[in-house]
Order: C-alpha cells, then sequence, then structure tokens
C-alpha cells in the first residue's frame, strides 16, 4: 500500500492542479471582462482586508506597490494543489500587471478552500523581482470551516523580506499542515 501512494502522489497532484484550473480560471469573456472580474475580485478582497485589519490601508497606501490574488486550493491527504489569478498595482507608474499562480505541496491534509491573498510590496526592488522572478517557497497550517460569513478561519500573515502577504479565506473545509511552493506569472493573454 505504501509504494502504491508514493507512486500514485504526482498523478494524484497532476490530477488535483488540472480539476483546480477550472475553479480558479478566468472562465470566458473578453479580455475587457477578465480584467474587470479580477478588480473586482481585488476591491472586494481589499475591503475584507481593511475590515478586518484597519492599519493595512495606509500601509498599501504609502506602498510602492501590492497584488491581490484569489486561490482555489485542495488537499488531499499527502498532496496540495491550487491555482489563481490576481493584479499587481505598481504605485510608482499606476500600472497594473495581471498574472496567474499556480501551488503544490506535499504534507498532511484534507479539504478545499478560496481564499485572497495580498501581498505589499515595501520597496520597488521586491516589487520588481516578484514580477521577473515569481515564486515563493512557504509551509502553511491552518484550519478552516467557512461559507460566506459563517463558520470560522484562521486568517494569517506572514513577513518575507521586503514584503507583506496577508490570506483570507473566503469559503471551504480544510485540515492541514504542508510545506509548498508557488509560482507566479504574467498572464500574456491579459497584459
Amino acid at each position: 500500500m505504501r509504494n502504491y501512494l508514493r507512486r500514485s502522489c504526482p498523478t494524484i497532484a497532476l490530477l488535483l492542479l488540472i480539476a483546480l484550473s477550472g475553479c480558479a480560471s478566468m472562465g470566458t469573456g473578453t479580455i475587457a471582462e477578465k480584467r474587470e472580474a479580477i478588480l473586482t475580485m481585488q476591491d472586494t478582497a481589499l475591503a475584507q482586508l481593511y475590515r478586518e485589519k484597519p492599519d493595512t490601508k495606509a500601509q498599501l497606501e504609502n506602498a510602492p506597490g501590492y497584488a491581490v490574488f484569489s486561490n482555489a486550493n485542495v488537499n488531499v491527504i499527502f498532496i496540495s494543489a491550487g491555482t489563481g489569478y490576481g493584479v499587481l498595482n505598481n504605485q510608482i507608474t499606476g500600472s497594473k500587471t495581471y498574472m496567474n499562480m499556480a501551488e503544490g505541496g506535499v504534507g498532511l491534509g484534507i479539504g478545499a478552500k478560496d481564499y485572497r491573498i495580498v501581498m505589499v510590496f515595501h520597496t520597488l526592488e521586491a516589487m520588481d523581482y516578484f514580477v521577473s522572478h515569481g515564486w515563493t517557497a512557504g509551509g502553511n497550517a491552518d484550519a478552516t470551516a467557512k461559507a460566506g460569513q459563517k463558520g470560522v478561519t484562521y486568517t494569517g500573515e506572514g513577513y518575507f523580506g521586503d514584503v507583506t502577504v496577508y490570506t483570507m479565506t473566503e469559503s471551504g473545509l480544510a485540515l492541514q499542515a504542508t510545506v509548498k511552493g508557488t509560482r507566479f506569472w504574467i498572464d500574456p493573454q491579459l497584459n
């Protein structure tokens, strides 16, 4: 059984990533409609962040830039995978860079969740590095049981050099502890 699980994990991870790409994809629509959907998601996520942590509004206003992402994640026993999309706002130039994301990881857990990520870049160099390289690695442990406004979840906050990252769960039922890597990249269709 142990060997079967070890051989099956990469296949399960690939199937989860394919399944999740449909959950977090922008779907059909024109480029303008997809951009508008991302900006609406961003506005909703920022309103939630400002409600839960009012001091973040000034932090974002004074930063060279920030990014907001929507992500759907599934964890089945030893494998975690997720996909999403978002936008990076360069407050120095006023430009927006539309991006995609995918993540994969290993660890114990089960469940699925839909969550938002807000990244605050405290230096122009940190923001430029993120756009150019787009990789992050880390771990997380969380417990989520939430649907709409009902339920409980832990909202996280992390500091990575010159970047502060806030996560907010929208909905899901998950109990997990994983080590994961996340890849962010520029969406060639929306830019």
